[in-house]
């Protein structure tokens, strides 16, 4: 029996985020990283070098045309994912993109329009989507662990000092705390809740027009809330719940990347899971995507194109409600 052909990987940008990326394809035996490309030839060689990549590209073009790319995993800043994504797509190349997925809803809207013409794979890299524990946990709500969910929370804060231009405080880079962490407890709910009937939120901005402490209330038809919050300036306990009549499922922090959580019932004893992830837990989004191109897939079940969307307009109602406006919007 032959062994399975690899699917290659080309990495578009040379942060850190990539870096643990491309560290953890290491650790899947079907991916190979064959290229890297960034808007400067150098940055890219230095990172094709640092992590034994063949090829480096000095533009996002050159990686797209890249013969022997199947998928390029787009990990640069936010306000250019719409850019990157389209190039690649343009490019004939299946997409693994960082979340948040883009800046607005219309941006996601013209990408997911644009895969489903040429019929090629995009998905949004919400990893904690892709964990071993949140599927697990995903099992006991469907299967009714909990009872028909009545509510969640989920914060996600923690709290640094940078300058003003920096990309968390950077109107220009699509700052802020509801779209570098704040996308994960609205992810979260979506995932539990689907789609919210309601957004209520409220907001601390900065000087420079960016959230830096937002709180939001989803409601749904079902009567069911999610209370939801993230922040640049607060240390959180970045925990989630999800709870019903005949219990709740508590996750402690990070709620993002969990390797534990508790199931607490209404009759008998608590009981702890411990499910572990692999690597840094980023292998498990790579290993759906290259799940779903075998397959033939557009899109995955885990992250499908509808919940980002959703996810995407949701984030666009509260910047609306609490005053936040991205150049060009």
């Amino acid at each position: 029996m032959s062994a399975i052909k690899p699917i290659k990987w080309g990495i578009l940008a040379t942060g850190g985020i990539a870096a643990t990326f491309t560290e953890d394809l290491k650790l899947l035996p079907d991916a190979e990283v064959v290229a890297v490309g960034s808007r400067s030839e150098e940055s890219a060689r230095a990172f094709a070098d640092r992590h034994g990549i063949p090829r480096a590209h000095g533009s996002w073009a050159e990686l797209a045309a890249d013969p022997d790319v199947d998928i390029v995993y787009v990990a640069n800043t936010q306000n250019a994912h719409h850019d990157a994504v389209r190039t690649c797509l343009e490019g004939g190349k299946a997409v693994l993109c960082e979340k948040a997925f883009t800046l607005n809803r219309a941006q996601a809207d013209d990408l997911v329009g644009l895969a489903r013409e040429r019929g090629l794979f995009l998905m949004e890299a919400m990893w904690t989507r892709c964990l071993p524990a949140v599927r697990m946990i995903m099992e006991l709500v469907e299967g009714g662990a909990v009872g028909p969910v009545a509510t969640v929370h989920a914060d996600f804060g923690f709290s640094v000092s940078v300058p003003p231009d920096h990309r968390l405080r950077n109107p220009e880079l699509g700052g802020g705390a509801l779209l570098d962490v704040g996308v994960y407890p609205v992810s979260f709910a979506h995932m539990v809740l689907g789609a919210p009937a309601g957004v209520r939120s409220w907001a601390r901005l900065t000087p420079e027009g960016v959230d830096e402490t937002t709180g939001v209330l989803l409601g749904y038809d079902s009567g069911a809330v999610a209370l939801l919050s993230c922040g640049i300036t607060t240390h959180s306990p970045v925990a989630a719940s999800v709870s019903g009549p005949l219990g709740r499922i508590e996750v402690p922090g990070p709620f993002f990347r969990p390797d534990t959580f508790t199931l607490h019932r209404t009759e008998g004893e608590p009981e702890t899971f411990h499910v572990p992830f692999e690597g840094k837990g980023m292998l498990h989004e790579a290993a759906e995507a290259m799940r779903c191109l075998r397959e033939g897939l557009l899109e995955s079940p885990l992250m499908p194109w509808q919940a980002t969307l959703d996810v995407m307009g949701v984030l666009d109602e509260v910047r609306a409600q609490v005053g936040v406006r991205f150049p060009g919007e």
